[in-house]
């Protein structure tokens, strides 16, 4: 009896003349590897009704091998053929480096998270903190929690960034490290956001990238976990995103991405209704997402890019007055973010002046504030404070006990020479006619005189490239500046008069990689997440409904 196959994948067709209970699978592989242009049969991985075919010579067992029609071929089979990549020879120096710079991504992530999670002083100008979508900040439950979720989300935006570059194996190594550090957390505290959910789509979407064959049950368990959670923090019908959104539609794209991967699991699991409605939904929503060419160019004419109009019309449902409000205010949303981003600027380099707690917090200044509204000197009061671990009642006590206030006095006066000559010296620099501000930051990085002119005659110009937000981790202030962080934070306290106490040294920082990281938040914003350009989604929607509609002539 002779079968017909149907083979997708790697080569798509239908192979006549097959005799299944003869074949095996080596000749199913052969057959397959020749018409792919495949030298080594070995890397053709095959599978059928959701199962992987695999025959004993797999094994190397010798009591024969079996048929395809032991295996559960029948006639009009459709059969999923793909490639596995050969991982010997040279590859494995590529492996090496990959998985030390792995290690790095880890290492940074956790250092970075560690800093920024706790109230230290932070060692760079600006501060990661997590935001919700309107932009407020947001603690979530303990410090464990605050610490897990932020290097969560820095994990994720890396993972992002190498599936931008079309890394997809790195990028899913690091969404999986990612998910470690999201599943350290309360499930109370994550369960509203849906970062993780995302996560999940786009582990699914690097699998399916990578064409990598033993994903189909770990990627159908992945989409059901992503789509519970979606509907969770979306609220019914995405209302409460609405809600957050003011009324508009970012989510589209990404629930594309989701039916589409939930139609081509069901697809290769033998679900062909199933696929065909979710492809066909998937289909609809990409339909919605084509920016029709004359309301692209009125956004455009309004002095607006394409990247950022199309971007503009697709998260307001192609309607041009709703896209135009969306760029104004996302102009305006920059805006105060960067006068924020300043502000804390000042406040971090504020807060370096005073030094730092026995437990290396910052000086908190909102007590500072309530301090000096009772009348105590501003200088006085950070010092009470700093000593007493930002205890406000203790700083009280010190305060207004002569003894520990002379005590205060003698510390603050010392603070405060230091400062004058620190000053005195900016002023000097600045006469010589550099920017204050950069002027200000270099010696933020510590060193001596001449260091400082040194960093100040050998930087780019380029200063001012103000990071923007991700909707969920902020780097404030210039995460992405082109001058790279300090190695070791001196206080701020410049040794011109010698009057310098290098505050702790700090065990070498991957300063590059942190830097890679930071900038990787920084150039988010709110919408990062669902910003998806679809046209990969496009074509494989297509392949795969025409693919369910010849199974499903076949099978009939």
């Amino acid at each position: 009896m002779m079968a017909k196959l149907k083979i997708a994948g790697t080569w798509s067709g239908v192979l006549e003349e097959v005799n299944l209970e003869n074949w095996t699978i080596s000749c199913l592989r052969e057959e397959v590897a020749k018409r792919s242009n495949c030298e080594n049969p070995h890397f053709i991985n095959l599978i059928c009704a959701g199962r992987i075919l695999k025959d004993d010579d797999d094994h190397h067992h010798h009591n024969g091998t079996l048929t395809l029609s032991q295996l559960g071929v029948k006639n009009n089979s459709k059969i999923l053929a793909t490639l596995s990549s050969p991982q010997q020879g040279h590859s494995l120096v590529v492996q090496e480096q990959s998985s030390q710079r792995l290690a790095r991504i880890r290492a940074a992530a956790t250092a970075l998270a560690e800093r920024h999670a706790d109230g230290s002083l932070p060692l760079e100008d600006f501060n990661i903190e997590v935001e919700d979508q309107s932009g407020q900040k947001v603690r979530l439950g303990s410090e464990i929690d605050q610490r897990a979720v932020m290097m969560g989300l820095m994990l994720h935006a890396k993972g992002k960034h190498l599936i931008k570059g079309g890394n997809y194996k790195d990028a899913l190594e690091v969404l999986t490290m990612g998910e470690e550090s999201f599943s350290i957390c309360d499930p109370k505290v994550i369960e509203l956001i849906d970062n993780v959910p995302i996560l999940q789509i786009d582990m699914v979407w690097c699998y399916f990238m990578l064409r990598d064959i033993r994903w189909l049950s770990d990627a159908g368990k992945r989409l059901e976990m992503a789509r519970a959670g979606i509907e969770r923090a979306h609220g019914k019908d995405s209302l409460r995103l609405r809600l957050l959104q003011g009324g508009r539609y970012p989510e589209v794209a990404l629930h594309l991405r989701l039916e589409l991967l939930e139609g081509v699991v069901a697809f290769h699991t033998g679900q062909l209704e199933k696929s065909r409605q979710a492809l066909a939904s998937a289909r609809a929503k990409f339909v919605q997402l084509q920016v029709p060419v004359e309301a692209l160019s009125l956004v455009m004419s309004m002095g607006y890019s394409q990247r950022n109009a199309k971007r503009a019309l697709r998260m307001n449902n192609q309607d041009v007055g709703g896209a135009i409000d969306f760029l104004v205010e996302e102009k305006a949303k920059k805006l105060q973010k960067r006068e924020e981003d300043l502000k804390r600027r000042d406040e971090i380099w504020e807060q370096k002046q005073y030094g730092v707690t026995p437990l290396k917090k910052a000086v908190d200044l909102e007590r500072l504030k309530e301090l000096v509204t009772i009348g105590f000197e501003k200088e006085l009061a950070a010092e009470a404070l700093r000593r007493n671990e930002n205890d406000t009642q203790k700083a009280l006590d010190d305060l207004t006990n002569p003894e520990t206030n002379s005590d205060l006095q003698i510390e603050s006066r010392k603070m405060k020479r230091q400062k004058k000559a620190k000053d005195s010296a900016i002023e000097k620099v600045v006469q010589m006619g550099f920017e204050r501000s950069r002027v200000v930051a270099a010696f933020e990085e510590g060193g001596n005189l001449e260091e400082v002119l040194q960093r100040l005659t050998a930087q780019p110009l380029a200063e001012n490239m103000q990071p923007q937000v991700n909707s969920t981790a902020a780097s404030d202030g210039g995460g992405s500046s082109s001058n790279p962080l300090p190695e070791t934070a001196s206080s701020g306290i410049v040794d011109l008069m010698n009057e310098v106490e290098d505050l702790n040294e700090i065990d070498e920082r991957d300063v590059e990689m942190e830097d890679e990281l930071s900038a990787d938040i920084a150039n988010g914003d709110a919408f990062t997440d669902y910003d998806i350009e679809v046209n990969i989604e496009g074509e494989a929607i297509t392949e795969y409904l025409s693919m369910v509609e010849t199974a499903a002539i076949t099978s009939k």
